[in-house]
């Protein structure tokens, strides 16, 4: 991944993380119309923990309160009542279906779950029932009035996150606005609820970063930082705006955003599935080669009467149909799965067709006359095998 493509995504986790419309939907999305390999769910994850100490600083004092009166209260029974303490509970108890969920799910949410038809149909169903939950409910409820029930019921709703499109703030605001809260508070609970499930997530794949993913180290520090920094300055506007307005705006973004991927699918300007050989990490492409190796073509019986015609002892050339021997298979590329051109010697974009330049991190154009690729940006020309 290069520097402009870890920048360009942590704008958009920063910006879309809190907002209802789905971080993770938002950077497979993005991914796609610049023709660049899906980031993968790991750096989602660690993107994330920007975000989420952007969580931590914003609501510093309430945090502090909750852990402090959460730890002594295993230990003064008179605490157990306080809102605070009550609230470390909730948390917990909370973040339960989304960690068993995500463990139980792993494979799905970095395969099947990221196909661009399916972030669209959650972009437009999702969005749909919150704005029913924000317009048709009664919204008499606080902080002050959750429950262990209507905690695991705001924990399902985050849960449904797991799948990209869906939302983790926009499932637990729906949930939470069902449940009767009010905006503001379901939104407080909704950030808070999310801080162990995104931590414990972030950390559990910081062991994938570099080595089986197309993110490595570099871009996605940088992305988890600018991710962080934006992430603050949204959690503050949606605090006040969702105080006198609605949701319906981020409704109307979902359904239209939703359609015109739909659309662009359909019309095939995006492969729904773009990306998904960048899934295929270095250990990953050596594991697949050493199984595509142990399997031996059976060798084809040989004939022991000779061709008429034909002098005795000579050999007969192979025919060109079935049992000819099987092409030669391309070289792949080990850290993105993609195939590499033998004559230029870039990346072949399989969402595009276009070559790529993995240090330009863009496609390039290449003219096979003279040797030479363009630069998209700066328009000059130069030797793709020695970057001269």
């Amino acid at each position: 991944m290069s520097l402009l493509e870890a920048i360009i995504l942590g704008l958009v986790q920063g910006l879309t993380e809190f907002l209802p419309i789905s971080s993770s939907g938002h950077l497979r999305v993005v991914s796609a119309l610049f023709g660049w390999p899906d980031p993968g769910a790991a750096f989602t994850a660690v993107s994330q923990l920007g975000t989420e100490l952007a969580v931590l600083i914003y609501f510093r004092q309430r945090i502090w309160a909750i852990l402090s009166t959460w730890t002594r209260s295993l230990f003064v029974r008179e605490l157990r009542g306080d809102i605070n303490a009550r609230m470390g509970w909730y948390v917990i108890l909370g973040s339960i279906p989304i960690v068993v969920l995500g463990l139980l799910l792993e494979e799905q949410i970095d395969s099947v779950f990221r196909d661009l038809r399916l972030v669209a149909l959650n972009l437009i169903i999702f969005g749909v029932f919150l704005g029913l939950a924000d317009k048709y409910t009664r919204k008499h409820r606080g902080l002050e009035d959750l429950t262990v029930s209507r905690g695991l019921t705001f924990g399902l709703f985050q849960a449904l996150a797991l799948i990209p499109g869906v939302s983790r703030s926009g499932g637990t605001l729906t949930g939470g606005m069902l449940l009767g809260f009010n905006r503001k508070d379901a939104a407080e609970y909704s950030f808070l609820l999310a801080l162990p499930a995104v931590f414990g997530a972030g950390l559990y794949k910081l062991t994938d970063i570099g080595g089986d993913e197309y993110a490595g180290w570099g871009a996605t520090l940088v992305g988890t930082v600018i991710a962080g920094v934006v992430g603050f300055v949204v959690i503050a506007w949606l605090m006040r705006f969702i105080s006198t307005h609605s949701f319906m705006p981020f409704v109307y973004y979902r359904v239209g955003l939703g359609i015109l991927i739909l659309a662009l699918v359909s019309w095939g300007q995006l492969d729904p599935e773009g990306g998904a050989e960048s899934q295929l990490g270095q250990s990953e492409v050596i594991a697949e080669e050493q199984d595509t190796g142990d399997r031996e073509e059976p060798e084809p019986e040989e004939d022991p009467s000779p061709e008429p015609g034909a002098e005795p002892g000579a050999t007969s050339e192979p025919s060109a149909g079935p049992s000819a021997e099987p092409t030669a298979t391309p070289e792949v590329d080990p850290v993105t799965g993609w195939e590499i051109d033998p004559d230029s010697g870039l990346l072949r974009n399989p969402g595009t067709g276009l070559l790529h330049d993995p240090d330009l991190g863009m496609d390039v154009d290449y003219d096979p006359a003279t040797g030479l690729a363009t630069n998209p940006i700066t328009g000059e020309t130069y030797d793709p095998r020695t970057g001269g």
